[in-house]
């Protein structure tokens, strides 16, 4: 993080940069679409305002209504039955203004524990949360009988801006729940910016305490303000937010005023103690009443912000940003690691590839989506009050991509991809990470750009056990490309060999190459490009000894080639 300002100025540059650079890449992002035909959505819901998965592996999903009802659909069901309904027994749910049952949240081991937690507005306005639990966590009914409070905070001067959204933390298990700055326009109560206060905040909280305890949480101890709930600071009404599956990193829309709507964006590492700068700020734009706005203030510049009002001619505007979620299924690769938001008002669909890289709007006819959910596979929908759809892409990848494994080996890491269809393609990028987050381009591989696809192979030297993270990187003859998905191969705790020329630095004129499979060729490379021997060792495998010539003393590139299959290691030559 650094000066707000600063970085306030800098976001603009950097936005109007991407928007600039994004006309050329347009028609390489993968366009996005709303199912609307019979079998593309789930009807009959009153009020519906979220779709969860309770992460068990039964691959239901859950559809949580206002008025305090959740229902579940089991796979291969086409009618969603009521799971419960928490004001079955009383009153627990209040629906005036922007209240209700906001959402739901289930524990990490709901498999074995049937724990799940809901976020609402209670008879008196004022926020709650309250743990249920389903017995067996296998069924699909639970018990509003089974309720225990958690959480209650104070929401005593208006209906709206109540948040709110719950999710687990991957990394923690922590509850993490949003809410609203307590409504009104520009903050009256100075809730945001308060850290008396638990409203306008992102708040993380220890839901695991002792068995028996008439406490329904704890603070955990490493939260940034000593025994506060309070993590993030400075939201106005973050409705819907999701964290990545994959990364980990937070995606928040929070709900603008009346200038600007607003997509945040923060790495997992840099989440703890952020500031998102209202009501000083709204979106990049300095608010009117700087009163309680202390100087430096340092916060966190969105990602993106887009105009409030009425919605523009081209659809760039919109009334009240929809938190989203990133796309990690298997259905369609295109979309992978894009972010996904709409506009409640305008429709508008809000597509950003992960890690903030140029964004775009795409139009759709829906209106009044309340929620992005994920299903456990990882597939998302759109919900509005009373329909499902789901959310799509039909834009293909430069190839069709039928498999994409890996294995450890003598030579490192053995990694294959089969193709089913190359139309245009030119080459693939392989591309590796220790974290899944951070990758380098280690190797790539000529397309045969065959009509009826391919097989490849490719070996990565390493030099450490552990897992290793590796994606294909898909190019097309015009420039455009596309990533595979992400697979993780573990190569054990032991630190592997990871050479295939033992040793590593030749000092007498002599390569060794030890193979578990065979090549067609060896080639040594000079750093230039420049190839001082090619051999044949074509049905070798062992140990292959090379003679090579004289060289100069230097690093070289020792590359074995077959179909489809590339080798490369850099060795130390010492005349």
């Amino acid at each position: 993080m650094r000066n707000f300002i600063q970085q306030k100025i800098v976001s603009l540059l950097t936005l109007l940069l991407c928007l600039i650079s994004f006309t050329a890449a347009y028609a390489q992002a993968p366009e996005i679409k709303i199912d609307q035909t019979t079998t593309g959505t789930i009807t009959g819901f009153n009020g519906a305002i979220q779709l969860v998965h309770a992460g068990d592996g039964s691959k239901r999903i859950f559809i949580v209504e206002r008025a305090g009802v959740i229902k579940v659909l089991a796979p291969g069901a086409t009618t969603p039955v009521e799971f419960i309904n928490l004001n079955s027994t009383s009153n627990v749910v209040d629906t005036e203004g922007e209240g209700g049952l906001l959402s739901v949240a289930f524990h990490p081991q709901y498999e074995t524990n049937g724990h799940f937690f809901a976020f609402y507005t209670n008879s008196s306005g004022n926020l709650e949360v309250a743990r249920y639990t389903a017995s067996p966590a296998s069924g699909n009914t639970a018990s509003v009988t089974s309720r225990k409070y958690i959480l209650g905070i104070d929401h005593p001067d208006y209906s709206n801006h109540n948040g709110g959204e719950m999710h687990f933390g991957y990394d923690d298990g922590y509850l993490y729940l949003s809410t609203g700055d307590g409504g009104d326009s520009n903050d009256p109560s100075g809730n945001a910016q308060n850290t008396n206060s638990l409203l306008g905040k992102l708040l993380r909280i220890d839901v695991d305490v002792p068995v028996g305890s008439d406490i329904g949480y704890e603070v955990p101890a490493d939260n940034p303000i000593p025994n506060s709930l309070i993590y993030v600071t400075g939201l106005r009404n973050p409705f819907r937010w999701s964290f990545d599956r994959v990364t980990h990193a937070i995606w928040i829309g929070d709900v603008g005023q009346g200038a600007r709507e607003e997509i945040d964006y923060v790495p997992a590492a840099n989440l703890k103690g952020a500031n998102f700068g209202w009501r000083c700020f709204e979106g990049e734009l300095t608010t009117g009443d700087q009163s309680g706005c202390p100087t430096g203030l340092v916060t966190i510049a969105p990602i993106h912000t887009y105009q409030t009002g009425t919605p523009l001619p081209d659809m760039q505007g919109g009334r009240s940003v929809i938190g989203g979620v990133v796309y990690r299924g298997s259905l369609y690769p295109a979309m992978y690691g894009y972010y996904i938001g709409m506009d409640n008002s305008s429709g508008q669909i809000h597509r950003i590839k992960s890690g903030g890289t140029p964004q775009v709007f795409e139009t759709s006819p829906i209106r009044g989506i309340v929620d992005i959910g994920e299903d456990e596979a990882g597939e998302l929908y759109a919900v509005t009050g009373s329909t499902i759809y789901h959310i799509y892409t039909d834009s293909q990848l430069p190839v069709t991509l039928v498999s994409f494994t890996g294995v450890p080996g003598v030579e490192g890491v053995k990694l294959s991809w089969q193709t089913s269809m190359e139309e245009n393609s030119r080459s693939f990028d392989i591309e590796h990470s220790n974290d899944a987050v951070n990758f380098q381009t280690v190797g790539n591989v000529l397309s045969d750009n065959s009509v009826t696809g391919g097989s490849y192979r490719f070996s990565h030297a390493v030099v450490s056990g552990g897992v290793h993270y590796y994606r294909l990187k898909m190019n097309d003859q015009d420039g455009s490309s596309e990533h595979s998905r992400i697979i993780a191969i573990d190569t054990g705790p032991e630190s592997l060999a990871g050479n295939f020329i033992r040793p590593s630095y030749i000092t007498n004129r002599t390569i060794n190459l030890v193979l578990d499979e065979p090549f067609q060729s060896m080639e040594l490379v000079g750093t230039g490009g420049q190839v001082f021997l090619r051999k044949d060792i074509s049905g070798k495998s062992g140990t292959i000894p090379i003679p090579i010539n004289p060289t100069a003393s230097g690093i070289y590139i020792v590359r074995l080639e077959d179909h489809g299959k590339v080798i490369q290691q850099k060795v130390l030559v010492l005349e």
